[in-house]
């Protein structure tokens, strides 16, 4: 079966044989994408003019009421959406609702969110400000909904959340979705998007999807649209240099490559709730989703002291997770989702060996439950440790998208926010300690180079959301390699689908067009 993308309001086959997709345990093709033959140009200019039209003629709580529709249709085909997760990525279940249900979840908050803004169409920032000696010439800053198209280059480890954390506040906007998945993992996004077109909630042209390579896509996107996109720091970099998007001056949100940290304070000695809880989010970080998340932990970093017994309490209970098919009994790990990201993780552990001791996995014989390892994707959880700090160099620069991570030891405060820096930006950092100085101290330190710090201590106990959970309400993103982008945080993801401009007139022209508009101030709210 070859996928179809749907483009101009209609369902059109790619041409050719196209690119096979695998399920990642046996190596079967299940099936085919191609992108070859799509007029791109046409269809995001059908997206501009049909769905950008139709939705902006909606009020920002109609088009809430449309993302909780959808959110109600992909809830009742969940299962369906479970087994394509197994089959194309092999998600077990744990993974599947990581993805999936965070994707209904976040739809779900902005849906809940969007009707806060009301029967408006656009957003008036702040007072007026007066231009004249009287009243009678006055400027009002506004937040109009762009008339473009977002464009979503999108990453193969979430095809799920992935596509809605990103089309939720697009859709509230007003700006309509142009999706482009990754490739190796496109059936599940491609299949949540046809169930939504089947059902009719959005307007054609709304949303549209195309499986398989970009092609020349960028060369038609405009000074009105925008893209994002999350991958390689590599390929962000040739994007951000394309001759029409540099021409064109066109909005880019990237999110990249991320060497995010786990930090243990000093007071999180063996025994506390701080070092039991900081153990157990580096195994859930390092088997939910085989390691394959952006915000995964890579670099654990412990003091000197305490680093070896932390080695051993997580070597100890990675020790009891099952790797192998997630339909065998009690499997918790599953394969990465390709031959080729199998080998990628290879090739960069191989890099962390140079500098690093294996403490736990790393074993070339390993042998998954219940799968060939010759023909299937499996990588064996591997915990490795670096004595070398600052003057180690793969540590710090090289992410292995699996299940892998390093524990690197500090001597002290200043140390371990100089070995948090040297990621050179990351989409998060996580905090175990109940030491209120070292936390004061540290925090500030390392905030600028980090999109989210989330801090545990005993107090907080279980009850955080994780290190790697992404919550709709909260910024996902980061500076430096991470990208430099910003997505969610609730309402302010909204700010990326409009544009600030300021009507400069009398009142009575300012008072017509602020009728329409809701008070900006609510997305920060």
């Amino acid at each position: 079966m070859k996928l179809a993308n749907y483009v101009y309001g209609q369902w059109v086959e790619g041409a050719g044989e196209g690119t096979a997709l695998t399920d990642p345990v046996t190596g079967e093709a299940l099936v085919r994408v191609s992108s070859d033959g799509i007029d791109v140009a046409h269809a995001l200019e059908f997206a501009r003019t049909h769905g950008g039209a139709a939705l902006k003629a909606l009020t920002y709580e109609e088009r809430a009421a449309k993302l909780a529709a959808i959110a109600e249709l992909l809830q009742a085909k969940r299962a369906e959406y479970f087994d394509i997760s197994l089959r194309n990525s092999g998600a077990t279940e744990g993974d599947a609702s990581f993805d999936v249900d965070g994707a209904i979840f976040t739809i779900k908050s902005y849906a809940r969110a969007g009707k806060a803004l009301g029967a408006a169409r656009h957003l008036k920032e702040g007072a007026r400000v007066a231009l004249a000696k009287t009243d009678v010439f006055q400027g009002q800053h506004f937040l109009m909904p762009l008339t473009g198209v977002a464009v979503f280059i999108n990453a193969f480890n979430f095809p799920a959340w992935g596509l809605w954390e990103k089309a939720a506040p697009a859709l509230l906007a007003g700006v309509p979705v142009f999706a482009k998945p990754a490739t190796p993992t496109a059936w599940l996004a491609q299949r949540m998007v046809a169930d939504v077109v089947a059902a009719g909630i959005l307007p054609p042209g709304a949303i549209s999807i195309v499986c398989g390579s970009a092609r020349d896509l960028l060369d038609h996107v405009n000074e009105c649209d925008v893209v994002s996109f999350t991958g390689s720091a590599d390929t962000a970099a040739r994007m951000r240099t394309h001759p029409n998007v540099v021409a064109r001056s066109v909005r880019l949100n990237v999110e990249a490559d991320s060497v995010n940290s786990a930090i243990l304070g000093p007071d999180a000695q063996p025994g506390t709730p701080e070092f039991d809880l900081a153990v157990k989010e580096i195994v859930r970080e390092m088997t939910v989703k085989t390691g394959q998340k952006c915000t995964a932990i890579r670099r654990i970093l412990a003091p000197a002291g305490v680093s070896r017994a932390l080695a051993d309490a997580v070597s100890g209970k990675l020790a009891g997770c099952k790797v192998g098919d997630p339909r065998s009994e009690g499997v918790r790990v599953g394969p990465l989702v390709s031959k080729a990201q199998q080998a990628a993780a290879f090739e960069g552990l191989a890099k962390l060996r140079q500098e690093c001791e294996v403490v736990f996995g790393g074993d070339p014989d390993f042998e998954p439950v219940g799968a060939d390892a010759a023909v299937s994707a499996f990588v064996q959880p591997t915990l490795l440790y670096c004595d070398k700090g600052l003057a180690a160099r793969f540590v710090h620069d090289v992410e292995v998208f699996g299940p892998v991570a390093t524990i690197v030891p500090y001597a002290d405060t200043r140390d371990a926010i100089a070995i948090a820096r040297r990621g050179h930006g990351s989409l998060v950092a996580s905090v175990y300690s109940g030491d209120a100085a070292f936390v004061g101290e540290l925090v500030p330190a390392i905030a600028d180079l980090h999109g989210r710090v989330m801090v545990v201590d005993a107090a907080v106990g279980a009850n955080h959301t994780g290190h790697g959970n992404v919550m709709p309400g909260c910024l996902h993103g980061g500076p430096g390699r991470a990208g430099g982008g910003e997505e969610l945080g609730g309402l302010r993801a909204l700010a990326m689908y409009h544009r600030r401009c300021v009507v400069q007139g009398g009142p009575a022209v300012l008072d017509a067009l602020s009728r329409d508009a809701v008070d900006a101030a609510l997305l920060g709210a």
